[in-house]
């Protein structure tokens, strides 16, 4: 309020900008920040209009004003329907009708803003505008009266994705199948028509947004907090009636007017097409509630988004060896919080009772729970008569043994880099496997030779959950690192 006590004619400026703020959704206006600029008068603003060598019909708009500053924002409305809101300069509008449009570019700063409209003619119509492998792929054609629903693929990994704004992919997560269970992004769906270039959009009453989203949306009433994995927040939202969209092929962009979005708010209504199918619509968005982020989402035709039936593993008696000489190993070991120096390297001493080349070197680092696994994958372990793991191991003895190290918690009963292994036979598909596994712990190993080690599970070989081992050398819960060999390892009966 100290703006509008300075003068009369600030008061005045305040007032319009309020007003332009007021004409704008909130959605629009919560992306920028912006410093006191010039004021900016009609006569300043221009825009050109340049027709595709394909069609009149495609014309793309692009903002020649001469402006002082160079901090302002332009919001397109091309008369058909698409709206764009940012610093685009330039915007693609498509008309596949005849007919004459309004189109108009307003640009405003916190201090003033001004619109430029102008009425283009379409002469005739165009329908193979519409009627392309990408309209037919989206809306299913125009004898599709019913339109085309997509919804988030949510029972296949990679439905949603967050990376890198200049990424290829969603390098920083993606969210598992059916990661976000519970929340409102599954209830989104969207119907495309090509006639008319019209869609519809349906939900629950909410949308799904992260804090950031929240927070660029104003922080509405009503926002419910999600439990559990799903995590972020529901937001209620209900869409508009009437709303359209605009398919960009030399771009491959798709733009949702009236500031839509695809269920998810990143304060952006346009999206990169990356894969666009009969079954599939694959875009990304370039987020403007986090600055430098990007957002990926796959999208499928509704009657396709069907829960895949529920696999049911049987038990199998299935032998498994490596010796670790050959390049392609026959079993490739999952690492957790392993060293860079874990994998298959020569023998460190190849003496009785193991004169091998090759075999496994394995870096505990100050990680809590360093280890390797092996998942079955697509049975359970048939313990009755296969139930013992061997192995030949190789304690060096110039790791750090008596050094008290920091551990996860005050349950951790050993503080010390110990010269052990243990084999855990565990359930993957149990939340919290280590609540339900088996362990045998070889402890207090000789050092500087090699031993051969047996972990008989016969105690357990009436239980048909477990599909997972699980080897951890020096103990777990401590931040002790270390090295350990160990080779010839065998699954058998």
């Amino acid at each position: 309020m100290k703006r509008m006590k300075n003068s009369i004619k600030q008061e005045l400026n305040f007032l319009l900008l309020c007003f332009i703020l007021a004409a704008c959704s909130p959605q629009e206006m919560d992306n920028y920040s912006l410093s006191e600029l010039n004021a900016i008068s009609g006569d300043q603003l221009s825009f050109s209009q340049t027709a595709s060598t394909t069609s009149q019909n495609v014309i793309t708009f692009t903002n020649t004003s001469t402006l002082a500053d160079k901090e302002y924002v332009v919001i397109w409305d091309l008369g058909n329907g698409t709206t764009s809101t940012g610093k685009a300069q330039s915007i693609t509008g498509t008309y596949p009708y005849s007919g004459d449009y309004t189109v108009t570019m307003t640009v405003y700063n916190n201090n003033s803003s001004a619109s430029k409209s102008e009425v283009i003619h379409i002469a005739e119509n165009d329908f193979g505008l519409l009627d392309t492998p990408n309209y037919r792929a989206l809306t299913g054609g125009a004898e599709n009266v019913e339109g085309k629903t997509w919804v988030f693929d949510q029972y296949h990994s990679g439905h949603m994705g967050v990376g890198p704004a200049a990424a290829a992919t969603p390098e920083w997560w993606s969210a598992p199948e059916n990661g976000k269970e519970g929340s409102s992004l599954y209830t989104q769906k969207f119907t495309f028509y090509q006639s008319g270039t019209k869609m519809k959009w349906e939900n629950n009453g909410y949308i799904y947004a992260n804090a950031a989203g929240v927070n660029g949306m104003g922080n509405p009433a009503g926002v419910v907090e999600n439990p559990g994995g799903a995590g972020d927040f529901d937001v209620p939202f209900v869409p508009g009636d009437n709303y359209t969209f605009s398919l960009d092929e030399s771009a491959m962009t798709l733009t949702l007017s009236g500031n839509a979005f695809l269920g998810f708010y990143v304060g952006s209504s346009t999206y990169q097409i990356l894969t666009l199918t009969e079954d599939e619509l694959y875009v990304k968005v370039i987020s403007e509630t986090e600055s430098g982020n990007g957002w990926w989402f796959r999208l499928i035709p509704e009657e396709l988004n069907v829960a895949p039936p529920e696999v049911v593993r049987e038990p199998k008696a299935i032998p498994l060896s490596e010796n670790f000489e050959d390049s392609s190993l026959k079993i490739n070991f999952a690492r957790e919080e392993m060293g860079d120096r874990t994998g298959a390297v020569d023998n460190p001493m190849p003496l009785p009772i193991n004169t091998s080349n090759k075999v496994y070197r394995y870096q505990k680092t100050g990680a809590f729970y360093s280890n390797i696994s092996w998942v079955a994958p697509d049975y359970m372990f048939d313990l009755t008569t296969q139930h013992k793991i061997r192995m030949k191991v190789y304690i060096p003895s110039y790791n750090d043994y008596t050094t008290e190290n920091n551990v996860d918690g005050p349950w951790v009963a050993e503080n010390k880099l110990r010269p052990q292994v243990a084999v855990k036979l565990q359930n993957s598909e149990h939340a919290a496997p280590w609540e339900t596994q088996s362990e045998i712990v070889k402890a207090n190993l000789e050092t500087d030779k090699w031993l051969q080690l047996e972990f008989d599970f016969v105690g357990v070989k009436d239980r048909t959950d477990f599909d997972k081992i699980v080897i951890q050398f020096g103990g777990e819960g401590h931040a002790g690192p270390g090295f350990f060999f160990f080779d010839d390892f065998s699954f058998t009966e």
